[in-house]
C-alpha cells in the first residue's frame, strides 16, 4: 500500500495509544522497581501477593509492547482492558482503607477509582480499528 493510500490517522486514537503505552510500560516496570510498595496494596484475599504483583507487571509490559505491533494491537487492547478491570479491586481496597494512604489523600484515591472506566475506554478506543468499533467486533 502506497503512503498516500493509507487511511488518515485519528489523532485521538494515536494519543490514546501513546497514553496506554506509556501508562502500562512505566506501570509495569514499577511493579519490579517498587515491588514491596505494590505488594502492600494488594487486597488480603489475593493469594501470593508478591507473585501477583510481578505477574501483573509482566502482563503490563507485554501488553504495552503488543500495542506497538499493529497485528497484535487489538488483542493487546482487549487484554489490557481486562487487566484494568481485574486490578480495580486494588483501588477499591485502598479507598476502603484510606487511613493507610493518607499521603495520597481521598481526592487521589477517588480519582484513581473513577478514572479506571475512563482509562479502560481509552485503551479500547485506541486499540480497536474504526471498523471493529463501528461493527461491534471484539477481536
Amino acid at each position: 500500500m502506497a503512503e498516500t493510500d493509507r487511511p488518515p490517522r485519528n489523532r485521538w486514537r494515536t494519543a490514546g495509544l501513546g497514553l496506554a503505552f506509556v501508562w502500562f510500560l512505566v506501570g509495569g516496570m514499577g511493579h519490579f522497581v517498587l515491588t514491596n510498595m505494590f505488594t502492600s496494596v494488594v487486597p488480603p484475599w489475593v493469594p501470593y501477593p508478591r507473585e501477583m504483583v510481578l505477574f501483573t507487571g509482566v502482563c503490563e509490559i507485554l501488553g504495552a509492547c503488543g500495542l506497538l505491533v499493529p497485528q497484535l494491537r487489538r488483542i493487546a487492547g482487549v487484554a489490557l482492558v481486562i487487566l484494568t478491570i481485574c486490578v480495580t479491586p486494588v483501588h477499591i481496597e485502598m479507598l476502603i482503607h484510606a487511613e493507610k494512604y493518607k499521603a495520597l489523600g481521598l481526592p487521589v484515591l477517588w480519582g484513581r477509582l473513577l478514572f479506571q472506566p475512563v482509562f479502560a475506554w481509552i485503551v479500547w478506543f485506541a486499540t480497536q480499528t474504526p471498523r471493529a468499533l463501528r461493527d461491534g467486533a471484539v477481536s
